[in-house]
């Protein structure tokens, strides 16, 4: 033995290469964190607290709560918010697609042409441009077909070809697409360049390697901001009535405690409709999330090699095992 390994003891290697006998695993003591324990009795008696003195306050008003929270007029509003919700959530996601590939487009024009249109919809707010929208009737009387400095073919007066409804869900769909475009922009530059040249020479076309290849993989970052932004329109339809389109359900239950000369019920009615609408998507992006993240952080299979972290106690053990049997052969340490 060398003088390297004086005064340390090798134990001696298995006979016939059996595998040294494992320990038992260390039995790990869970860390106690006292403090966390007395914040959460701490919250949960404010908490408590809160909700006592809520119930007994008369501003609330809970009868008229109970009242009012399942009124026909009440769920036929949260139903045009809802409905105006999708259908400008809907345009915004096309036409915001749409801007994203003209952002990223060779071609200046088209890309000079998105970046004004975000720059104009992102830089203003969305209620000036909702009373814009409103305002249509005033300052386009009507829409003409034919050749310019000539009479038209065609005239339709705009107040027949749109309502308010039909308004807000434009004005609405207009200014999500300039939020959606960078969204979606985002999720698209997230995907490796690689991922484009593979397809490429696999023979697939631009509109396949999108639908197959790119857009798969980078809808697990344009899915969580989209989530978001479908439950901030969900929210912003409260402003329609700049439009003015009153059936929304903010606007209608304003109306209604107008009636009644009791504002605070109608408002906890409006937000009780808003948090459970929120809810429902909130689950729906969830299983969104979770149906585009499959096979993302997935451990690959452990092969021969150095010993990691990952490696269980007994795999450590058989590791050392090896490593005191090759000090031993070659009469000195495993470094």
């Amino acid at each position: 033995m060398s003088d390297s390994s004086a005064g340390r003891a090798v134990p001696p290697a298995p006979a016939g290469g059996a595998p040294a006998p494992s320990r038992a695993p260390e039995k790990v003591v869970k860390l106690r964190h006292p403090w966390r324990i007395v914040v959460a009795v701490l919250l949960l008696a404010a908490v408590a607290v809160f909700v006592i003195d809520a119930a007994q306050r008369e501003a609330f008003d809970w009868a008229s709560v109970g009242k009012y929270v399942f009124d026909k007029r009440v769920t036929q509003a949260a139903g045009f918010t809802l409905l105006l919700t999708v259908l400008s959530m809907i345009i915004g996601v096309v036409l915001g697609i749409i801007l994203a590939v003209m952002r990223q487009s060779p071609n200046p024009v088209l890309k000079s042409v998105a970046w004004v249109y975000l720059w104009i919809f992102r830089g203003t707010p969305v209620y000036v441009q909702l009373v814009f929208w409103g305002l249509l009737a005033t300052i386009y009387s009507s829409i003409d077909l034919g050749v310019p400095f000539m009479e038209p073919w065609v005239s339709f007066p705009t107040k027949v070809l749109f309502n308010a409804f039909w308004l807000t869900v434009i004005g609405l769909g207009l200014n999500e697409s300039a939020y959606m475009a960078e969204i979606v922009r985002a999720g698209l530059l997230s995907v490796d360049p690689g991922q484009h040249e593979a397809a490429t020479a696999l023979g697939m076309g631009w509109g396949k390697t999108m639908r197959r290849v790119v857009l798969p993989q980078a809808m697990r970052v344009i899915i969580p901001p989209t989530g978001n932004e479908v439950i901030s329109m969900l929210k912003t339809t409260s402003l329609a009535t700049a439009v003015p389109f009153t059936l929304e359900l903010y606007t209608r239950t304003r109306d209604i405690s107008v009636e009644i000369f009791n504002p605070i019920p109608l408002l906890i009615v409006a937000s009780i409709w808003y948090l459970a609408i929120t809810s429902v998507l909130m689950v729906g992006q969830f299983f969104l999330e979770k149906r585009f993240a499959r096979g993302v952080g997935a451990r690959p299979d452990a092969g021969p090699g150095p010993v990691t972290a990952s490696m269980s106690a007994v795999e450590l053990d058989e590791s050392a095992a090896a490593d005191a049997a090759i000090a031993a052969k070659h009469g000195g340490d495993a470094r």
